[in-house]
């Protein structure tokens, strides 16, 4: 099975493991769980009258390990390329690789570490000059950040994946 690295947990991260995990990529969230949302009150969240930021987290956390996802509670150190894959090192020297990475930690020593330029913003479906590598979040929209868009922001990272694993345009749109 195709896997894709995530780093960060945060809205944009947790959102783009649900997409791929229940399309058939296998998601790998690596992150600490100490995302800026645990300090917000959410009121403009579509669909969400009001919910702490902590509270919309827990539930996004439990759905993703719901569709299949994996979450490793773990702070990635470096970042680099072995060939084909990109290979994430934690502080407790774990490592885990994948075939596609999506930065979504607001780090940019992990995007510098594979050739990122940080001074290109990607396009639409959150592509960086490295193929397969995609940035989200803080990296990408430094002042103009709400948890809406960058949960979007990782959907259209996955479906830009989904769309590269099955050779054509891919849509998630489930039929009641």
């Amino acid at each position: 099975m195709t896997r894709a690295l995530i780093i960060g947990d945060g809205p944009g991260g947790l959102s783009a493991a649900l997409f791929l995990a229940k399309n058939g990529v296998e998601p790998i969230v690596i992150g600490s769980n100490d995302t800026p949302m645990h300090k917000a009150l959410l009121l403009n969240y579509l669909g969400v009258p009001r919910v702490t930021g902590t509270d919309f987290m827990a539930e996004a956390r439990k759905q993703v390990l719901v569709i299949g996802a994996e979450i490793h509670d773990l702070e990635v150190q470096s970042l680099s390329r072995d060939g084909e894959r990109f290979v994430a090192r934690c502080a407790d020297g774990k490592t885990f690789d994948g075939k596609y990475v999506i930065i979504a930690s607001g780090d940019k020593k992990l995007a510098e570490a594979i050739g990122v330029d940080l001074g290109a913003a990607p396009n639409l479906d959150m592509c960086t000059n490295v193929e397969r590598a995609y940035l989200l979040g803080w990296l990408v929209r430094k002042k103009k950040i709400q948890a809406i868009t960058s949960a979007g922001d990782g959907a259209a990272a996955a479906l830009h994946i989904l769309s590269a694993e099955k050779g054509a345009d891919f849509h998630d749109f489930d039929l009641v």
